[in-house]
Order: C-alpha cells, then sequence, then structure tokens
C-alpha cells in the first residue's frame, strides 16, 4: 500500500503546471506567436550581468572540489552574514547571522517551516487568495490547512482571522506581495496583524508562528520595499527566494530568517535545520550560493513588470473585464464572467488565452494571469481577450 497523500499529490498535479505543459503543446503544434501562455511565473527578464559574470569568475578563480563540494548545511557562513547583514541595512529587521538557514528556494523553506513547527493534527492558517502548495507543504507535515476567506479588494480579513484561529492553531502563513491577486500588506496591517497574534499566543497559551512567503519583496510598483513582518512580530520567520528578484527560478536558491526577537529562537531554527534534513536536503547549491554572495542587493530589471502590468490591465478594464489591481508581484487576477472559474479558462483557450482558474487558490469565481511576458505578446493578444469578451457580451 502507498501513501494516500503522496499518490494523491502525485495524480493530482499542479493546475499551473498543467496549463502550462498544454501551451507547450499547442505552440509545438500551431506556433508560439500564436498562443498566448500567461499560465507560469517565469520571469521574463534576463539576469543580471553580474550573475554571469560572478559564475565565470567563480569558475576560474575557485578550486573545483571547493566550488562543487559541500558546504555546511545551513549555507556558508559568509553568506549567511551577508544576508544578515542586508536584512538588518534594507529592512531594519531583527536578524544575524546564525538566525539564517540558507535552502533550495522558497518551496524548501516553506516546507522546512510546516514540517519544523507543525505537530500532527495542528493548524495553519493562511489567507485567500494563495498558493496552491502551502496545502501540500501544510498536509505533508501532518497538520491541517485553514483558510481565512478575504477581505474587498483581496485585502486580508484580520476581522475574520481573529475568529479562524483556535488552540490548534500554530502557524500563519502570509504571502506580500501576494501570488497570485499582487496585494501588499501594509505597515498598518502587520500592526494589528502582530496585536492579533499577540492575543491568540496570551488567550491560548502557546506560540503562534508567523511564516511570511517573500519571494516577490522587490516587485512592488510605488518605489519602496513593503515593511519587513520581522518588525512588527516577535515569532516570525522569514522565507525568501532569489527566483523572482534575480531571475533565477530553476537555480533553486533562498533562506529562511528567524526574528532574533524570537524567545525560543535557537530550538526553532534547530527544528527547521532538522525538517530540512529530514527532507533529504543536505545543503543548497554550493556555487549559487558563492553566486548570491557576489550578488546580494542586485535585481534584474523589474521595471518591465510595471509597464506589463500597466498594458494589460488598463488593456482589459476597456474591454470590460473587472480586475484587482496589483501593487505588487507579477499577476492579474481577473473577475471570471460566470461563476465557473474553469469553465471561463476552458473558453479561453478556444482563443488561444492560457489563464490559471483560481480554484486552486482558494477562491472561486477569478483567474491568474502571469504578466511575466513580453509586452509584444501581451500586444497580440489585446484581439483575443476582445473575443473572448464579446463572447459574453461584456463589450
Amino acid at each position: 500500500m502507498l501513501p494516500k497523500n503522496s499518490l494523491a499529490w502525485g495524480r493530482s498535479k499542479s493546475c499551473i503546471r498543467e496549463l502550462a505543459a498544454y501551451g507547450a503543446a499547442r505552440k509545438a503544434a500551431i506556433g508560439t506567436d500564436k498562443v498566448f501562455d500567461f499560465s507560469i511565473g517565469n520571469p521574463s527578464v534576463p539576469a543580471p550581468p553580474q550573475v554571469d559574470e560572478a559564475i565565470r569568475a567563480l569558475l576560474c578563480e575557485t578550486d573545483s572540489t571547493a566550488l562543487h563540494g559541500y558546504t555546511p548545511a545551513a549555507g556558508l557562513p559568509s553568506l549567511r552574514a551577508a544576508v544578515a547583514a542586508d536584512l538588518r541595512a534594507r529592512l531594519g529587521a531583527p536578524v544575524s547571522a546564525d538566525g539564517v538557514y540558507v535552502c533550495c528556494g522558497a518551496a524548501a523553506g516553506l516546507a522546512a517551516c510546516c514540517r519544523g513547527l507543525l505537530c500532527p493534527g495542528e493548524e495553519a492558517l493562511t489567507f485567500a487568495p494563495f498558493f496552491p502548495e502551502y496545502r501540500v507543504f501544510v498536509e505533508g507535515a501532518g497538520g491541517v490547512l485553514g483558510v481565512v476567506p478575504p477581505a474587498a479588494g483581496l485585502q486580508p480579513d484580520l476581522n475574520a482571522l481573529e475568529r479562524f484561529i483556535t488552540e490548534k492553531t500554530k502557524l500563519l502563513i502570509v504571502n506580500t506581495p501576494n501570488n497570485p491577486s499582487g496585494v501588499v500588506l501594509s505597515a498598518e496591517s502587520l500592526t494589528r496583524l502582530g496585536e492579533i497574534l499577540r492575543a491568540a499566543e496570551r488567550r491560548y497559551g502557546h506560540t503562534i508562528y508567523l511564516v511570511s512567503d517573500e519571494p516577490y519583496r522587490e516587485l512592488v510598483y510605488d518605489g519602496a520595499l513593503p515593511p519587513s513582518v520581522l518588525r512588527f512580530y516577535d515569532d516570525a520567520i522569514l522565507c525568501y527566494s532569489f527566483s523572482k528578484s534575480l531571475s533565477l527560478p530553476g537555480e533553486r536558491i533562498g533562506y529562511l530568517a528567524v526574528s532574533d526577537r524570537m524567545a525560543e529562537r535557537d530550538d526553532v531554527f534547530a527544528a527547521l535545520a532538522g525538517a530540512a534534513r529530514a527532507s533529504g536536503y543536505v545543503n543548497a547549491p554550493s556555487l549559487m550560493q558563492r553566486v548570491i554572495e557576489r550578488c546580494l542587493g542586485l535585481t534584474s530589471d523589474l521595471s518591465v513588470y510595471r509597464e506589463n502590468r500597466d498594458l494589460l490591465y488598463g488593456g482589459l478594464q476597456e474591454l470590460g473585464y473587472d480586475c484587482v489591481y496589483p501593487d505588487g508581484a507579477f499577476y492579474l487576477f481577473v473577475k471570471s464572467p460566470e461563476p465557473d472559474a474553469k469553465a471561463f479558462s476552458e473558453r479561453a483557450k478556444q482563443f488561444e488565452l492560457l489563464l490559471v482558474p483560481s480554484d486552486d487558490f482558494g477562491l472561486e469565481g477569478y483567474v491568474r494571469l502571469a504578466y511575466c511576458v513580453s509586452g509584444e505578446m501581451i500586444r497580440r493578444a489585446m484581439p483575443a481577450f476582445q473575443a473572448l469578451a464579446e463572447s459574453y457580451g461584456l463589450t
């Protein structure tokens, strides 16, 4: 007999990757320029030139045995120190080097948080809409995922959160900027969030951890970095990936940062390290650790995404679509013209538009468009969006 969860996850697949695979097949069949693929959040801008320069330099300068050998499980000490210094300088976050754990992207970090913090039957909460893999990470740790419905504008409903927290609640996962909605948590929201969690800790007599998933931290459109959750709540862990900021999703490199203000920080860090060990990760890729150390603080040309947002949002609004205005990330959440978002997504395929239905994001009635694509493709897609709108009588 095979484990039921593993079998179910393997058979169900990711709705995002299934649509991307469908898109690849359509492109091969009719031509790339005839398919308008908004399915997957794969960065469309190249990594900064310094990344390739660092890779070439490391290959020439560094002994290959050391370059490709094991590093300490938590990462190179010099990289951990550099990450902590960067977080303190840029975000005012209370983090030191011995609270940083370098991991294989944000996914590995989130999975380690769930496995390291949740005991069987305990609950993790998150706000809808949310990244679908949260459910896999939580249930894979033996936990239960509770989903808090959103407030107006898809902002987190903090009043609802108070009602959802129970004695079984062990952690809350927030994602800012949000995938799929583009919503960014404000300082005011984080202040209130911290108050709610502290009151719940006193009420139930145990720690409730706040895990902040931040792979889109630099992808904001108001000119300032979002405030760090580590400044608003002591029992907090930051989970970060360089996949989006440096356009390196396939290199699998990121980190966890545990707040220095956490009362049991050392034990929590050990639990995260133990969870990563149990997952089979010896260390994050050695070469990429050294590349990141040389390129820390750099980003790709993220201005492209703002241009795409404005182009896509403005164009769809003019055609009669109801869109959630994104303050960050590179996704547009669009209200389905019919209650069944999956049916809307299927109809969109008739016009070669690949749109991800929102059901797996914990919220019905929307589709997600990843606008990390070329502006030229967005322009070419507009007649197809118009034809789709006309089929629903929107224009």
